[in-house]
């Protein structure tokens, strides 16, 4: 078996927007040797080969800045007439199951991926969606992260193809870009534009209506076959958050 990484590395990126930089405090060893003092140990006492312990403190990071996994409670405060689940609600279950990978990759900036799209590659490559699988889409946009550019470009999920994914019994699915929907700055600009108020965050809204997660800032992506492996997606247990950082990891039989 070959485990695949997909998870983005947490370290501070100044290509990031402000609100979503993780800034990351890195204590070196010898800084741990005043603790032991304060505690009563005398420096004399210190075993001979001990420097001190390394220690690390996240100063600023949004349970959104990383690779994560949205919950329910992130796209509204009920679900299907609920009071939608948090992070911490969410069952394991969902977390682990058969990947699937729909490459997207051809798809331009800017241009949504549809429902149409989704079924003519699943058609195509003779694939079977089946209820409980993981679906990542690749769109290869993970070549931009640390840049400005990842927040501002890239395509992204419709509500009509999300919602055929829901249908499909899927409860779980990820991309490999900064968000799940056209890019955020993107999607302001046409809402604008067009005064149209059903363009802004379509794909997240689904979740309003029927429940699913989704997971953002996937990577590696084009690493996996299209089938035959095992996805891992279990978040940090963030009491009442909105999502939470998780390790992604493929297992390729």
């Amino acid at each position: 078996m070959t485990i695949i990484d997909l998870t983005k590395p947490i370290q501070y990126n100044p290509g990031e927007p402000k609100f979503m930089r993780v800034k990351i405090k890195h204590k070196p060893h010898r800084k741990a040797t005043w603790l032991l003092r304060l505690l009563g140990l005398p420096r004399k006492l210190f075993p001979k080969n001990f420097i001190g312990w390394a220690d690390d403190t996240i100063q600023q990071m949004g349970v959104h800045s990383t690779t994560h996994i949205d919950a329910p409670w992130h796209y509204g405060p009920t679900c299907e007439g609920k009071p939608a689940k948090t992070i911490d609600e969410i069952p394991l279950e969902w977390c682990y199951g058969e990947g699937m990978v729909i490459d997207m990759s051809h798809k331009e900036d800017f241009d949504p991926i549809t429902k149409k799209d989704l079924e003519s590659f699943v058609d195509k490559n003779k694939l079977e969606l089946q209820a409980g699988m993981i679906v990542l889409i690749r769109t290869d946009r993970d070549k931009d992260m640390g840049t400005k550019r990842f927040f501002t470009h890239g395509t992204g999920m419709s509500a009509e193809a999300t919602e055929w994914l829901i249908d499909k019994g899927i409860k779980v699915m990820g991309i490999d870009q900064w968000g799940w929907d056209l890019p955020l700055p993107y999607q302001i600009k046409k809402a604008k534009e067009t005064k149209n108020d059903e363009l802004f965050w379509e794909a997240h809204l689904v979740g309003t209506r029927k429940e699913y997660c989704h997971i953002e800032q996937l990577t590696n992506l084009a690493a996996l076959p299209m089938t035959g492996f095992k996805v891992c997606v279990f978040p940090m247990k963030i009491v009442g958050a909105s999502a939470a950082p998780a390790r992604v990891v493929a297992l390729v039989d």
